[in-house]
């Protein structure tokens, strides 16, 4: 019961903290580099991936070298070569 509690106490701290700097930034004349700072370095954790598992264990996951190991295996295209322009005309 006392994590949850942390956990929201701790979000709505920070964001609160956060949302004070972005308003004293866009209405606050006198507002210096803290502000600044504090707003950017909200807005980059906003940008990290906290929800991300191990490949192998994430649900849907491409395997790793398998797009690699699809281009090596494809075939060989059989189709004729374009003509170059200076090749001369073909058979009527």
């Amino acid at each position: 019961m006392a994590r949850p509690i942390v956990r929201w106490g701790a979000v709505l701290g920070l964001g609160s903290l956060w949302w004070w700097a972005v308003l004293r930034l866009a209405l606050a004349p006198d507002a210096g580099v803290l502000e600044g700072v504090v707003a950017a370095g909200g807005w980059g954790l906003s940008l990290l991936p906290v929800h991300c598992v191990p490949k192998d264990r994430a649900a849907g996951a491409v395997a790793s070298g398998r797009w690699a190991a699809a281009w090596r295996a494809a075939p060989v295209t059989t189709a004729s070569p374009h003509r170059r322009s200076d090749a001369g005309s073909g058979r009527s």
